[in-house]
């Protein structure tokens, strides 16, 4: 099973229902952010570990694809809520 290492350390079971959850969080509909998850665990199926802002770089690298405005409310969420500066963080 593959591990998410977190920003602070932690390391967690990967767990894709939470990928689903956050693209809801960003307005994409129940399909969409199935699939966006669906996408992301494939891409990291075969790894031991990854990390949490690979995650986050494989999901919004889709959600820019599909939906501007979703990359959008993600990357304006974390910078709000967060106090993260996604796209700064990922480049």
């Amino acid at each position: 099973m593959v591990k998410v290492v977190k920003r602070d350390g932690r390391v967690e079971e990967f767990i894709p229902e939470k990928i689903v959850v956050s693209v809801l969080k960003a307005g994409a509909p129940v399909d969409v952010a199935r699939r966006v998850a669906r996408k992301v665990e494939c891409a990291v199926m075969d790894s031991e570990n990854v990390t949490a802002r690979e995650l986050t770089r494989l999901i919004l690298m889709e959600l820019k694809r599909i939906n501007e405005e979703w990359y959008r409310n993600w990357v304006v969420f974390d910078l709000a809520v967060k106090r993260r500066r996604t796209e700064e963080e990922l480049k």
